[in-house]
This record gives structure tokens, sequence and C-alpha cells, in this order.
């Protein structure tokens, strides 16, 4: 992982601390939220952490499993990141 670019490190670290709380206990994403993010939800926005987390919490299964099979990362013009992820996800 070393000789990647570091904007490909932590963006691949990110989204498996992501997808490993969403996976394990969603009511813990409150931490990665702040209250000027939002969601899109199938056609629903929510907008700050609380309305997201609630919104993560109260899908209609309890366990489910994110299988990844491609993440893309770019850096931005203000030093962030855009991640891209394509997967499969498996209800348990």
């Amino acid at each position: 992982m070393g000789d990647k670019p570091i904007w490909e490190q932590i963006g691949s670290s990110f989204i498996q601390h992501y997808y490993q709380l969403f996976d394990n206990d969603r009511t813990q994403l409150g931490a990665i939220y702040i209250d000027a993010s939002c969601l899109t939800w199938e056609g629903q926005q929510f907008q700050g952490k609380a309305a997201i987390v609630e919104k993560l919490s109260s899908l209609p299964f309890q366990k489910i499993q994110h299988s990844i099979t491609a993440q893309d990362h770019q850096p931005t013009p203000d030093s962030c990141i855009i991640s891209m992820v394509v997967g499969q996800l498996k209800l348990l």
C-alpha cells in the first residue's frame, strides 16, 4: 500500500472503515458525518448527522455484508478526496 499515492491510501482506508461500521453497527456512522453532511438514499434527501444516522439505522435489514469489487480515489483541487466504490450487497 505504501507505493500508492497518499489519496488512494486515505480513500481505501476510509472505505474499509466506513463499510465495516455500516456492516456491523450503523449507529456508529455518526462519528463520520457532520451537521453539514448530506445523504441521498433512493431519491430521499437527508441533511445533518442525526438525520443521516436515523435513516441508516432504520433500514429494513439488520445485517448486511458489502463486497467491494473496485474502488477509485481522486484528489480534488481543494485537498479533498472523491471516492467511487463498486460492489455487491449481501443480506445476512
